[in-house]
């Protein structure tokens, strides 16, 4: 839309990229929620590039293949073995995790993590070296537990010479990975078969409270610059459990909850810690991980995938799994998928803006707007509505940030039920104004001008 040249001493404000309006002096603005996949930081598809057995299920794709097709992938997730990086103690073989980090890293993606000390498919998960320096533990088969000729070995997690050479990689790993941006999580992998916290699948030995807690210390230490996970199975994995000792340590230490277990066995057991995820959430971003589609399928306990995106609503979640050959489940479920990802994690919504549409240089004018927080969990980065003024050829002439309205403050609510919150922002163009005026933003260098606006 057109509006009239700016004379001198004054700026014209016109809208652009959205519909807009004009009433009186006013440029008002409604865009509508297009519903299309968002990817912001805290949220969104983990790509299950590793899931403890390196062959799934990213190993087919090609170098240059980061599944830009599927709507709302943030991250690419490396769940492997301590066995696979140190092979030789105090040797690193960090390309296992670098070289698929760094595909999805230049698309300006993240990498989570989670080093397993137990399998029940490999009979070294934690380096062999590890049961060589002394550290004991006990051999297994899966489904009989403890077994003297048991093909897997599974370390005693309590062990002081396990835990020293645990701690070493981890300090190591954490040197390398440790507050770096491109990292969303790392999750508390080292108790239990698989990463899961528990041993049911392995020796089904269950290790004291002390002994979980152990684990959390040593991550919490190295990793204090990152998001840390925990597993709900460290509460259990068969009853509904809202408070655990295990899990309100973990909590009170700055670690989230992920819960590896959806759709893992039909209604009504589709899960059970939803109640746990709820005193997580309000304060850190919660992770799902659904089971592996094809045998959740396979048992009836998919369903017709609805109840994925149930158990989004109910864990208020910011993560979810592809756990399984990334297309198959795309193509076999993408009005779910679309449906997921307009409440998984946060969705801010700008329902109303307005703004003069003539503004004289030193004289301060408001920004009216609205804003909603239509998904299930909080904007837990934050951040503030930003209004960018450009020229006719693209530039930037002024970049006017809200400063006092924090997008992290934005409620969830139920489906189709978010409040949109109005905020007033003050700005002044031209040179700022005399005396102390701390709500005001200034711009100072701004000329007389035509400018179209944009908000971020």
């Amino acid at each position: 839309m057109k509006y009239s040249m700016g004379i001198a001493g004054f700026v014209v404000l016109g809208a652009a990229a959205m519909a807009a309006g004009e009433a009186s002096d006013m440029i008002r603005v409604t865009p509508e929620d297009t519903g299309e996949a968002l990817v912001n930081p805290s949220m969104g598809w983990t790509m299950h590039y590793y899931s403890n057995v390196p062959r799934n299920y990213g190993w087919d794709l090609a170098p240059s293949d980061t599944l830009d097709d599927f709507p709302g992938l943030s991250v690419v997730y490396l769940r492997i073995p301590w066995s696979y990086i140190e092979q030789e103690e105090g040797v690193f073989s960090w390309t296992v995790l670098d070289t698929p980090a760094q595909r999805w890293i230049e698309k300006g993606k993240q990498v989570a993590f989670r080093i397993t000390c137990s399998e029940s498919w490999m009979e070294w998960a934690t380096p062999k070296w590890v049961r060589d320096a002394g550290a004991k533990g006990l051999r297994f088969k899966p489904g009989a537990g403890v077994q003297e000729d048991g093909p897997f070995w599974e370390p005693d997690y309590g062990d002081p010479i396990f835990l020293e050479k645990l701690e070493c990689f981890l300090e190591a790993m954490a040197r390398r990975y440790d507050g770096n941006p491109s990292v969303a999580f790392v999750d508390i992998g080292t108790y239990g078969v698989w990463g899961e916290a528990h041993t049911h699948a392995s020796t089904q030995v269950d290790y004291p409270s002390a002994v979980k807690k152990a684990h959390i210390d040593l991550h919490v230490k190295h990793f204090p610059n990152t998001q840390l996970a925990i597993s709900d199975d460290a509460a259990g994995h068969d009853a509904p459990v809202v408070h655990h000792e295990v899990t309100d340590y973990a909590l009170s230490q700055g670690v989230t909850l992920r819960d590896d277990s959806i759709c893992v066995q039909p209604p009504p057991r589709s899960w059970y810690h939803d109640g746990m995820a709820r005193l997580f959430a309000p304060r850190f971003p919660v992770i799902l991980e659904h089971e592996h589609y094809g045998g959740s399928k396979a048992r009836g306990a998919w369903g017709d995938g609805s109840l994925v995106l149930k158990a989004v609503e109910e864990y208020h979640a910011s993560y979810m799994s592809i756990h399984w050959w990334p297309r198959v489940e795309l193509e076999e479920n993408r009005e779910l998928i679309d449906r997921i990802n307009r409440r998984l994690g946060y969705r801010l919504q700008l329902s109303e803006a307005a703004w003069p549409a003539r503004v004289a240089l030193g004289e301060s004018f408001e920004i009216v707007s609205s804003w909603a927080n239509a998904g299930v969990a909080p904007c837990y980065p934050g951040g503030f509505a930003a209004y960018t003024l450009k020229d006719k050829q693209g530039g930037i002439v002024a970049v006017l940030v809200d400063e006092f309205h924090d997008m992290g403050s934005l409620e969830t609510a139920p489906p189709g039920e978010a409040q949109a919150l109005p905020f007033r922002s003050v700005f002044v163009l031209g040179r700022e104004v005399s005396g102390a005026n701390h709500t005001v933003r200034y711009a100072p260098n701004t000329q007389p001008g035509r400018y179209e606006v944009y908000i971020s």
